[in-house]
This record gives C-alpha cells, structure tokens and sequence, in this order.
C-alpha cells in the first residue's frame, strides 16, 4: 500500500445474503484529505463507510486501513484500530441521557486512563474548537440541529483520530449551520493532521471543502475527480447530480406502463 494514502479499496464487493450492494469499487482516501463520497440513495455509500469501520466484512476484495487489512483483524485489534478513528453519524446520535460535556467525555473515559483533570480540559478544548465551551452543561434536548451536530462532531475528534467519517453531516441543517459544519470539518481536519471521508447529498458544500470525490451509482463508482472536475463533468448523471435537473438519468416517473393503458376509457368510473 502507498504510504500516501490511509485508505485503499481495492475490487470490494459486498452483498446482503445475495442481494450485490457493492460491485468491484476501488477508491483511494490520502493522507490529510477530506474525500467525498456521493450519489443517490441505497447506491452503496453508508456501507462503504461501515466496511471502512469493519463493521461490516468483505464478501471479496481489500479494504486497508494504515496499511492493514480490516476484515483480517481480530476482535482486539480492530478495537485498537477503531480507537484511532471517528464517526459523526447521521443527525449526530448523541447520548440523550448525558449532557454535552458527558457525551464528548465518554470516548475519553472509554478508551484511556486519563485522570478527571485532564479529561476536563481535553473536552472544554474539543467544544471550544466547534464554539460551544459555554454550552457544557446542556442536554441534547436543549440544543438545535446545528449545535447538536456540533457537538457531535467535538465527540468524534476527541482522541484526535487518523481517521474521520462523516455519514450525512450536513442533514436537515438551515444554511447558516450547514456553512458552519462544512467550514469546521475542514478546518479540522487540516488541524488534526487527519483523513476525513464525507458520505453526504449536499453537493455544493461539500465541493467548497473536499478534495477529491467519488461519485456511485448502484453500487459502482461511475465518476471521480476534483471539485472542479466534478462541476465540469458532461456525464448525464454526474451533471444532473450537480445541478438538480429534473430531465436526466434520474427519471421523475417511477417505471409504469403506458398511461392509458391504466385509464378506463370506456367511462366506467363506478360500479
């Protein structure tokens, strides 16, 4: 493996009993770079990412991680390696039992022997990086989308990974949040020295804070590239992607026969 890249997916395949999800993709994430992954819906990129975790296990080819392969882990060593890596789940999944102080301690006290003092400081230092020192004693409940996701994201730096995995960050955030979070992943990430991988729908964002993308579709990358490649793409469903065609690829009318066919043109509307 290239010491240039943290990630390398090679010929993966994956299938849920015999249902194919994933096809032969291959994707590359280097080192200190954010890279998006994109496309529809059930195209393939949450499993990606939980294969990436080992969460999930190969049905055949690699999916390396620092130059290890994940599915050959043990139980200890893929605890290990998960150490070493963050998740910012869809709507932030924060603890809604423990206040945000908590939530962002909890990785701490789960994976290392640091005493309370030091742990106190670590967290107030991971709010104080997304802006919300002074929201420590809240609840989630207490919080809006956009500061939950917040918090969310000082949780999944806590202990400062290698890796970065953000399944959805930007959903069901208004604007001004959704600018905030898109800034703070890359800032981040550039901090930290680390990788990140964005699973997201939200194109223009992302291709103002991303280095590189993939874009799949039923379960195969069709397209990648940069930023700027991607906006110039003339692939019909890269560019319906991009700008919200409604003609393209990507029909408006679920597959039915004829219409007429489904009228009764004989006027009998009742019995």
């Amino acid at each position: 493996m290239s010491s240039e890249n943290l990630v390398e997916i090679r010929n993966l395949t994956f299938s849920y009993d015999k249902r194919p999800i994933l096809k032969g993709i291959n994707m590359s994430m280097p080192r200190g770079k954010v890279v998006a992954v994109m496309g529809l819906s059930g195209c393939g990129k949450t499993t990606t990412l939980r294969l990436i975790g080992g969460a999930l296990r190969p049905t055949s080819g690699s999916v390396k991680v620092d130059g290890r392969e994940v599915a050959e882990l043990d139980q200890d060593e893929l605890y290990q390696m998960r150490r070493r890596m963050g998740m910012l789940f869809q709507f932030g999944a924060l603890f809604t039992d423990l206040s945000v102080f908590e939530n962002v301690a909890f990785q701490m006290r789960e994976h290392t022997d640091l005493p309370e003092s030091v742990i106190r400081d670590l967290v107030l230092m991971k709010l104080h990086a997304v802006g919300l020192r002074g929201a420590r004693d809240l609840m989630p409940s207490e919080l809006s989308g956009g500061m939950a996701r917040r918090v969310a994201l000082a949780r999944a730096i806590a202990l400062d990974p290698m890796l970065i995995m953000y399944d959805e960050p930007f959903a069901g955030l208004d604007p001004i949040s959704l600018s905030v979070v898109g800034n703070l992943i890359r800032r981040l990430n550039d901090a930290l020295g680390a990788t990140s991988i964005v699973v997201t729908h939200d194109i223009q964002e992302s291709l103002k804070i991303v280095d590189y993308v993939y874009f799949m579709s039923d379960g195969v990358v069709i397209a990648e590239g940069t930023p700027d490649e991607i906006r110039a793409s003339d692939l019909p469903f890269v560019h319906q992607f991009v700008w919200g065609d409604i003609d393209g690829p990507v029909s408006f009318h679920y597959p039915a026969p004829p219409y007429g066919g489904d009228l009764d043109l004989r006027g009998n509307h009742g019995a």
